[in-house]
């Protein structure tokens, strides 16, 4: 559960030195990568090292030996944005002591704000989008030549899908698996479009190869990511944006005759060639928009007992006017209809979702509308967040962002205090049953005890006898916190 944050791999860490375990490079160059944002970014930061390790690079975790220091950027929230440009005065101090040593900003901050890092604020030596990454070493030789550099255009092929990437910080059990860039869904509150760009698929070949790639590596669990992973789609030709759109909207949801949809590969199908790599391969996604997600989708969860039972639903807020304005392209019924059929196809399957507090012209119906629907859903968690305006978006162009703070803050604390009680509930109905859990390594408070995720991604622990992370065990469960359930392996 999380309120005031981004979500990231283990939904608290806000920004983390990434390292990969590379034999040292012939050139002795040292790379220090720091990400903050939502899993996309750490995803992004495996790419980049890949890429520089083929350039001579190895990462390091002490940002004091590093040659080049990276920070891969997130724009959804102001206050994410205040922690990068600290953290940018510290390497600024850093670098009058190391003149040699060369900054960077990478990713969703970096079109937006070039101008201010690079010649007002002096604060970085080379601005790269997420789309530029292939660029880095003719960006970085640039900068030795003494130049500044920057690369901030916006692709609409750009996948990287022959890139393998280096996987940072690795526990050596879970990965991330990039399977589309970009998103076209136009939330007037959101950057993503203007900082990634349009979206675009990935060729489903290449996300079968890594997939396959890291179960023999050892990996037990693969996340596929995407802005909008329900709107994925792949065919002969290509990318969707060639299609027309009438024809696009019935590929996704498998209504054209069988021959015709053969050709295309919609996110069910890819989900399911992926289940079906070897049953101890675990599978989960994110993200879903509410208006694409489909009951092929939900039917092919239901298929395969190694695609996790838990989905995460972003619902914003609880009331239609407020989605409207947000442009989510979907009502408060579409939503209700969405978890009724989640709830048929897939009983007993974990839910989360995100919420925006204060929302521009929200009232106290609006937001009692989401207390509602929150209560009606019953979320296992929640992502929530007191809305922040975000420049160029069309909610800062259009919208009085007009809900006083101490407004905002007092709402998100009844959104915050309501979840704990879902919460809380949803762990306590766990007590006395026995759940399978993929081991991914020690607790956090207990060398002793050893942790994983159950199948609806709730934590789990318990004592680590024998066992070894990467193996799959029967947990009982004795009892629980509001987050977490403990119990002993039977």
């Amino acid at each position: 559960m999380l309120h005031e944050g981004n979500k990231v791999i283990d939904e608290k860490r806000q920004g983390e030195a990434l390292m990969l375990d590379t034999p040292t490079s012939k050139n002795h160059k040292k790379l220090f990568l720091e990400s903050y944002g939502c899993a996309m970014n750490f995803s992004d930061s495996e790419i980049v090292a890949s890429i520089l390790s083929g350039d001579g690079f190895e990462t390091t975790r002490d940002f004091n030996e590093a040659d080049v220091i990276f920070i891969n950027t997130c724009a959804i929230r102001d206050n994410a944005e205040q922690r990068v440009r600290a953290r940018l005065q510290d390497f600024k101090k850093l670098k009058k002591q190391h003149p040699s040593l060369i900054v960077g900003v990478l990713g969703c901050m970096a079109e937006r704000l070039k101008a201010k890092f690079l010649e007002e604020e002096k604060l970085v030596d080379i601005v790269a989008g997420p789309d530029a990454y292939r660029d880095l070493p003719n960006l970085i030789e640039k900068v030795e030549g003494g130049q500044k550099a920057v690369n901030v255009l916006l692709s609409r092929e750009e996948t990287y899908a022959d890139i393998s990437p280096v996987r940072l910080g690795s526990n050596g059990i879970s990965a991330f698996i990039s399977i589309m860039r970009g998103c076209d869904n136009m939330c007037s509150f959101c950057v993503v479009p203007f900082t990634r760009g349009r979206e675009r698929s990935r060729d489903p070949e290449s996300i079968l190869a890594e997939a396959r790639n890291l179960f023999d590596q050892g990996y037990r669990e693969v996340t596929l990511l995407g802005q909008n992973v329900d709107s994925y789609l792949w065919w002969g030709g290509g990318q969707k944006k060639d299609l027309d759109p009438a024809l696009v909207e019935d590929a996704l949801h498998h209504r054209l005759p069988a021959g015709e949809q053969e050709r295309f590969t919609t996110f069910a199908d890819l989900m399911d060639r992926v289940a079906q790599i070897h049953p101890d391969l675990r599978i989960r996604f994110s993200t879903s928009n509410p208006r694409d997600m489909t009951d092929a989708v939900l039917h092919v969860m239901a298929k395969h007992d190694n695609i996790c039972k838990y989905i995460h639903l972003p619902v914003q807020s609880g009331s239609s006017r407020i989605l409207e304005k947000m442009n989510r392209g979907y009502t408060r019924e579409d939503y209700v209809q969405r978890i009724e059929a989640i709830r048929r196809i897939l009983p007993g399957c974990g839910l989360s979702t995100d919420i925006i507090s204060g929302f521009c012209s929200e009232t106290e119906e609006d937001h009692h509308e989401t207390l509602r629907l929150m209560e009606w859903a019953g979320y296992d968690f929640s992502y929530m967040f007191k809305y922040s305006e975000r420049p160029g978006t069309a909610a800062e162009k259009k919208f009085e962002d007009d809900v006083p703070e101490e407004v905002k803050g007092r709402r998100l604390q009844e959104i915050v205090d309501l979840q704990q009680k879902l919460s809380a509930v949803k762990t306590r109905e766990a007590v006395g049953k026995t759940v399978r859990v993929l081991v991914e390594g020690p607790s956090r408070k207990s060398a002793e005890m050893l942790s994983g995720r159950n199948s609806q991604n709730t934590v789990v622990v318990f004592p680590k006898g024998n066992i070894r992370p990467g193996e799959y065990v029967d947990v009982y469960i004795e009892r629980c916190t509001v987050a977490t359930l403990i119990g002993v392996v039977v």
